[in-house]
């Protein structure tokens, strides 16, 4: 069958453009863990830090479980990382289940610490499928709790965005009126949940510009090697699953390997789009292992700090 002109061009320009060749490397990237259990995901927590380090990140976050479940876990996590690295740590902060007097604690308690940045959250229930309702005495909002932290003190706070909507608010325009409390309270940026195709976080972002927000939008990249793992996590925050993913997927149960290489080609090709966009921040929710955000943020052109001091000194 002949090709037409059209298709020939397209070919051409496919064959032309050098497969992540032309990532410049000139990203920032930030990484999300959460507090390990048991003594073995500590350690894979710990050899994930050590492997993402030397990348330099901008800064990594230590999640906090719905109701506080993991308050002192993530504390520690947090002030470890603090002690023993020069990566910037950031502390996640909820309003569930705690009063004023116990967040601003534990706020303050993160400052003596010598953590400066916190993710500043409403939170989820503690028990699935409950809605969320303020405890007596407690932050109303994510917008209510940065204007708190602020008054502790100077730290620096993200709060999330949600391209696809939050599940609990009531239309789109309810979610950007939010986006815009929480920055006017005094947030430094926000940070996306995950989403699997390019074009949500560009409708989102141009949909935040025309609100008259101006506000640092980065990017949550969630590279998950099961399906299975895929759709429960969309499910819970209305992630949309397109069925392409789903098709990339099929047939792959009992093949790890390949799962793993199947997912960091998804999740390298978003980023590979993203940045196509303009994006230069991505913030990776890495499940606590390194290896496929590290590979992501090879492709982009992101090497060891010191291996890239080394390159310029040579040129």
């Amino acid at each position: 069958m002949a090709f037409s002109f059209n298709q020939l061009s397209d070919a051409q320009s496919a064959l032309a453009a050098p497969l992540f060749a032309d990532v410049a490397g000139d990203i920032d990237v930030s990484f999300e863990f959460f507090p390990p259990k048991t003594e073995k995901m500590e350690e894979t927590l710990w050899e994930s830090v050590e492997t993402l380090a030397p990348l330099g990140p901008r800064f990594v976050s230590v999640t906090y479980g719905a109701g506080g479940s993991t308050r002192e876990r993530t504390h520690a996590t947090v002030a470890r990382i603090v002690r023993e690295t020069a990566i910037p740590a950031a502390a996640h902060l909820t309003c569930v289940d705690a009063t004023r007097e116990e967040i601003d604690q534990v706020a303050r308690a993160y400052w003596e610490a010598g953590v400066r940045h916190i993710v500043a959250l409403r939170g989820d229930p503690p028990r699935a499928g409950e809605r969320f309702q303020t405890h007596p005495g407690g932050y109303e909002n994510a917008a209510d709790l940065v204007r708190g932290l602020k008054a502790i003190a100077p730290f620096e706070v993200s709060v999330a965005a949600y391209p696809e909507c939050h599940p609990d608010s009531p239309s789109a325009q309810a979610d950007l009126d939010n986006l815009r409390a929480k920055m006017d309270a005094g947030a430094d940026r926000a940070i996306t949940q995950f989403f699997h195709e390019p074009e949500t976080f560009f409708r989102y972002r141009d949909a935040v510009a025309k609100a008259g927000i101006d506000a640092e939008i980065v990017p949550g990249i969630m590279p998950v090697s099961t399906f299975a793992a895929v759709k429960r996590m969309s499910a819970m925050c209305g992630t949309n699953v397109p069925a392409w993913l789903e098709r990339l997927f099929v047939g792959l149960e009992d093949h790890a390997a390949a799962r793993q290489l199947v997912a960091a080609t998804i999740a390298a090709e978003l980023c590979r789009k993203l940045y196509a966009g303009g994006v230069r921040h991505f913030h990776f929710y890495t499940l606590n292992r390194a290896e496929l955000a590290y590979a992501i943020c090879h492709l982009l052109g992101k090497r060891p700090v010191a291996a890239e001091a080394a390159l310029d000194a040579a040129a």
